[in-house]
């Protein structure tokens, strides 16, 4: 079993950013695949950036160049730093790990999530 807590959510301006981290508990972190996605209300959840094993990244087209996704083997941990944030980008922001070396699109690939952390960016 993996257990993943996110924090760093939170109300920020349009323009500001904020840092999500994961932290994962359990079996070996460095050999999950890890991937944030988001949901907002009415919408359906979508991957926002993954991070395989040996770190090769992936980000959807609406937060290119705003998103960074990184990973710390030595803390079990994962981290969204999201920068020019947009009131669009309002959502509730989920960690999810797989078992195996590269990411997923679809959530439903992946095996442990955590519980989520709300983003809120006025306007």
């Amino acid at each position: 079993q993996v257990q993943l807590v996110e924090s760093g959510g939170g109300l920020v301006q349009a323009g500001g950013s904020l840092r999500l981290s994961c932290a994962a508990s359990g079996r070996t972190f460095s050999s999950y695949a890890m991937g944030w996605f988001r949901q907002a209300p009415g919408k359906e959840r979508e991957l926002v950036a993954a991070i395989t094993t040996d770190s090769s990244t992936y980000y959807a087209n609406s937060v290119k160049g705003r998103f960074t996704i990184s990973r710390d083997n030595a803390k079990n941990t994962m981290y969204l730093q999201m920068n020019s944030l947009k009131p669009e980008d309002t959502a509730v922001y989920s960690c999810a790990a797989r078992v195996g070396s590269y990411y997923y699109i679809a959530g439903k690939e992946y095996d442990y999530w955590g519980q989520g952390t709300q983003v809120t960016v006025s306007s």
